[in-house]
C-alpha cells in the first residue's frame, strides 16, 4: 500500500504511542519535501539531521527509506565505509578510482541513506572531501544522521582542511536540521530485561547462567574463534552465543570488520571483564615536522588532544556496541562497575553518550 514519511509518522502518534515532538515534525516535514521531489522525479535536496542520542533521527530515516519506489541504498556509515575501502581496493589501477567508485554507485542508487555520520578517520575525512561532491555531481541525493552539525564534523581532526570540501557539498547540496527535543525516546517505558550486571566477588558470574540459557543443549566449546585472519580467544561459545573477555575483544588490534563477522556468526554476544573506562589523560603534546624539532615555532605546530591510555580500547568498545546495536545482536556485559559509572570523563565523552543511550536501551525487553 502506497505510503509516506508524513502518513506514516502521522500513525506513529496516533496508534503506537509516539509522542508529539516539535523538531521531529520539521525533521519529517523535510523528509517529506524529499520524498514528493524524488517521487515527481524533480531535482531533489537531501536532509541532514543532526542532534542528541535519542531523539529518533535514525527511526525518521529509517521511515522514509520505507517509503521509497526509486533505487535506493540505507547503511551504517561505518559499513558504508568499509564498503568504499574495499572498492577502492579492487579499483586501484583504474585512472581515478574514487571517481570511478562514485559514478559506479550513481548508476545504481537515486538515494543514499546512512546513519550516524561520524568521522574521525584521516583516510575517510580525505575520502569523503571529493566523494561526497562526485556523488551530489551526478544526481545522488543523500540522507544522514549524525550527532553533530556539520561544521563539526572532524573537528580539532589532522589535516582538516582536505575534509572543508566535504562540509561545504553538504550545506549546498542538503537540508542541515537540528533534531533536539527534551526527550531521549529510547528511555520510553517498556518491559525491562537485564543484560548488564555489575561484577560481585561473592557469587558465580551471571553470564554462565545466561550462556546455559542461551545455549540449553550446547556446552560449547573453548577453542578460540577464527574471525577474518585473527585468532580470538574465547570463555565459551556454541552455535547461539560467544563469551570473550574485555581483554580479547577490545584490547585486541580488531577492527570494524572483525566485530561484523561476529556479528554475522553470533545471535548473542556476552562479555564480562570490563573495567571502568574513564582514564586519566595524558598531557597534551605539540606536533611539529622533523625541521620543528630543535624548537616550537608559530607555523606548523599543530596541538595533538590530551588522550587517555585506555581510548584505544574504549574505541572499540563503542564500536562493538554499535554493531550489535544496529543488528539486533543481544549483548551481556558483567563489569567492574554501574553502566552510569563506565565511562565518565575523556576524550570520548561526545561519541560515549550515544554508547551509554544504545546500552540502556538494550535493557529493554523490545530490544533483539
Amino acid at each position: 500500500m502506497f505510503s509516506d514519511p508524513l502518513t506514516l509518522y502521522r500513525q506513529a502518534l496516533a496508534q503506537q504511542g509516539f509522542v508529539v515532538d516539535p523538531a521531529q515534525a520539521n525533521a519529517v516535514a523535510a523528509l517529506q519535501a524529499c520524498f514528493e521531489s524524488l517521487q515527481g522525479r524533480q531535482p531533489a535536496q537531501g536532509v541532514y539531521l543532526w542532534g542528541p542520542v535519542g531523539r529518533g533521527k535514525t527511526w525518521l530515516m529509517d521511515q522514509f527509506h520505507r517509503c521509497l519506489h526509486v533505487p535506493a541504498r540505507r547503511q551504517h556509515f561505518h559499513h558504508f565505509m568499509a564498503w568504499v575501502h574495499q572498492r577502492l581496493f579492487q579499483l586501484n589501477g583504474t585512472a581515478d578510482p574514487l571517481h570511478a567508485l562514485a559514478s559506479g554507485l550513481a548508476e545504481q542508487i537515486r538515494v543514499l541513506c546512512f546513519d550516524e555520520l561520524f568521522v574521525s578517520d584521516i583516510a575517510d575525512a580525505i575520502i569523503l572531501g571529493r566523494l561526497f561532491q562526485v556523488l551530489f555531481d551526478h544526481g545522488v541525493v543523500i540522507v544522514a544522521t549524525s550527532n553533530q552539525p556539520p561544521s563539526q564534523l572532524y573537528h580539532d581532526g589532522f589535516n582538516r582542511e582536505r575534509f572543508l570540501p566535504a562540509i561545504a557539498a553538504i550545506e549546498r547540496h542538503m537540508r542541515v536540521l537540528p533534531v533536539a527535543g527534551e526527550q531521549d525516546h529510547r528511555l520510553h517505558p517498556g518491559a525491562g530485561r537485564q543484560r548488564y550486571w555489575v561484577r560481585n566477588p561473592a557469587q558465580a558470574g551471571a553470564l554462565e547462567a545466561v550462556f546455559a540459557q542461551l545455549s540449553p543443549s550446547d556446552g560449547g566449546t573453548e577453542q578460540p574463534l577464527q574471525l577474518g585472519s585473527r585468532q580470538v580467544r574465547v570463555v565459551r561459545r556454541s552455535a547461539q552465543a560467544v563469551w570473550c573477555r574485555f581483554s580479547d575483544l577490545c584490547e585486541q588490534p580488531l577492527s570494524a570488520l572483525e566485530f561484523m563477522a561476529l556479528c554475522d556468526q553470533f545471535p548473542a554476544i556476552l562479555m564480562d571483564g570490563i573495567p571502568a573506562l574513564s582514564g586519566a589523560q595524558r598531557p597534551g603534546r605539540i606536533a611539529r615536522g622533523t625541521e620543528d624539532g630543535a624548537q616550537r615555532v608559530a607555523a606548523g605546530d599543530r596541538q595533538l588532544p590530551a588522550l587517555s591510555p585506555k581510548d584505544d580500547s574504549v574505541r572499540r568498545f563503542i564500536a562493538l556496541v554499535d554493531e550489535c546495536y544496529d543488528r539486533r545482536v543481544a549483548l551481556y556485559l558483567e563489569a567492574e562497575v554501574a553502566l552510569e559509572a563506565l565511562y565518565t570523563e575523556g576524550y570520548l565523552a561526545f561519541p560515549f553518550q550515544r554508547t551509554l543511550s544504545r546500552l540502556r536501551e538494550m535493557q529493554l525487553q523490545r530490544f533483539a
